[in-house]
């Protein structure tokens, strides 16, 4: 069993754009995956069509890890995501994250909130843009 983390959960969906993205989804979020970003609740189906649109305006993201916990099935972290946007301009995110992993060490659940640093008035919904 390989246990899942945000880094590769988000280098695999934003710069491994080769991968088919239900691989990506199968391999870092379970069949139940729920996601909660800035109150907004998700569950796999809108998560992968938010997933599709970032990989849409996505040219590259670099995932810069400031703190991480884990403890048995439960995962939290800080962390920054600096995304260059295909068109060229750039986007710096700070996530504040907690999530449940699933028996196979996939994400269940994640509850998260971003604060945005960088980036114009029109990215502060990047988290869960559709």
């Amino acid at each position: 069993m390989q246990i899942t983390n945000i880094r590769s959960a988000l280098d695999d969906l934003l710069n491994q754009q080769q991968r088919p993205l239900e691989d990506v989804l199968t391999r870092h979020f379970g069949p139940d995956f729920r996601q909660r970003t800035n109150g907004q609740w998700a569950d796999r189906d809108a998560f992968a069509q938010h997933a599709r649109k970032l990989r849409e305006v996505t040219a590259s993201a670099r995932i810069e890890i400031l703190d991480e916990l884990r403890d048995g099935n439960r995962y939290a972290d800080r962390h920054r995501v600096y995304v260059v946007k295909r068109d060229g301009s750039r986007v710096v995110q700070e996530v504040y994250l907690f999530a449940e992993l699933d028996a196979e060490g996939r994400f269940a659940c994640i509850e998260e909130t971003t604060l945005m640093l960088e980036g114009a008035e029109s990215d502060r919904e990047m988290g869960s843009m559709k």
